[in-house]
């Protein structure tokens, strides 16, 4: 086995990368049941490698910083990166100056690992990165496909960072961290508790016994007894935080104009996205009060595209739409050019993030006791 279990590693990934390649939702539900087979397979060979790891500590790598990974159990969105980023501001306001580690999926370079900026190509870095790069600024971000590698690269920057954090590092166990936040859907929860790919487990749920603290995202409409139940059960019995996912503002993709949520809407709209689950995202606009008429879904990370583009929008002109909808993460890989003559205006929905300070007073009380 190679150091690390990079090779272990790159099988784990397979799963979730393989289904993602196929399509959404259809052809992905007919492929699980397809593969349903493989499912105890891939559970042995994640409990050998997580054994290897618990056996053989000294494989982690340890940096000279403090490591703050945000994972989750399963495959799909769970809010990783609006939590990652959350922190990341929160953190940065109080004198922990840090630097987001991803593995850049979807990107396809020949530099790595590399430096994400506000105006890098998503084909290169991904698409997630990317839009944590214009949020946060330069030297923030780095992408690459062993995260040690991105973290020695974060750590080469001027300034360098008093904290690295490793987005989707639950299973990135070859990098050692200071703490691990744990994240659960709370409306999803375990998809049907099954490893993948028949379920959407990545690992078994005893594995959450790593968790440092577990975050239980869309917390308001979560079950929380079963949950606490569960967490008594698999869990380390670390705290337990309930938060939410909001849409803030709608952005025109034009001009950058802004309104403000909740509030005037701009009238029906159309919407869609490359999302792992994009159901969460409909909800999340009529929660707003941001009435849609129809929708279209794409795998995720998909580049949508001039051609699919035009056909969104005669899609909603012919729905009775005034506009089109998207995420932040399908915007970034939305090009002026592809935009014009459209016939209906582009407006990106604002995510953020609310009740996350007990969070936020968690890490850095546990990040106080470094100093």
């Amino acid at each position: 086995m190679k150091r690390g279990g990079g090779g272990i590693f790159f099988f784990i990934g397979c799963p979730t990368r393989f289904l993602n390649s196929v399509g959404y939702p259809r052809r992905m539900r007919l492929l699980r049941w397809a593969l349903a087979p493989l499912s105890p397979l891939y559970g042995a060979v994640v409990r050998a490698r997580n054994r290897a790891f618990d056996r053989h500590p000294e494989r982690s790598i340890t940096l000279p910083v403090p490591v703050l990974s945000i994972g989750n159990l399963t495959s799909g969105g769970t809010g990783k990166t609006p939590i990652s980023l959350f922190l990341a501001e929160r953190l940065q306001e109080r004198g922990w100056t840090n630097a987001i580690l991803s593995r850049g999926y979807g990107g396809h370079r020949n530099i790595d690992p590399m430096d994400v900026h506000p105006g890098s190509d998503p084909s290169l870095t991904g698409d997630e990165p990317l839009m944590m790069a214009q949020r946060l600024g330069p030297g923030r971000v780095v992408v690459g496909r062993k995260r040690l590698n991105a973290g020695l690269r974060a750590l080469a920057l001027e300034p360098s960072p008093r904290l690295l954090l490793l987005d989707d590092g639950f299973q990135h166990r070859a990098l050692n961290r200071y703490l691990d936040i744990l994240l659960l859907d709370g409306v999803r929860l375990w998809g049907k508790g099954s490893m993948l790919p028949l379920g959407d487990l990545r690992e078994p749920m005893e594995s959450a016994q790593r968790a440092s603290a577990l975050v239980v995202t869309r917390g308001n409409r979560a079950p929380r007894e079963e949950i606490l139940a569960w967490w008594e059960r698999f869990g380390s019995r670390g705290p337990v935080f309930w938060v939410d996912f909001t849409l803030g503002a709608l952005r025109s993709f034009a001009n950058d104009e802004r309104i403000l949520l909740p509030g005037a809407s701009p009238g029906p709209l159309f919407a869609f996205c490359a999302l792992g689950h994009p159901e969460s995202f409909y909800a999340d606009l009529m929660l707003a009060g941001l009435p849609w008429v129809g929708f279209r879904s794409f795998r995720d990370h998909q580049v949508i595209g001039e051609a699919r583009l035009r056909s969104l929008a005669r899609e909603a002109q012919e729905s009775g739409a005034v506009a089109l909808v998207c995420t932040e993460k399908d915007a970034v890989k939305l090009r002026p050019q592809e935009t014009c003559g459209l016939g209906v205006p582009i407006w990106v929905a604002e995510q953020r993030v609310v009740g996350a300070e007990g969070l936020l007073d968690y890490v850095s009380d546990q990040l106080r006791l470094l100093d």
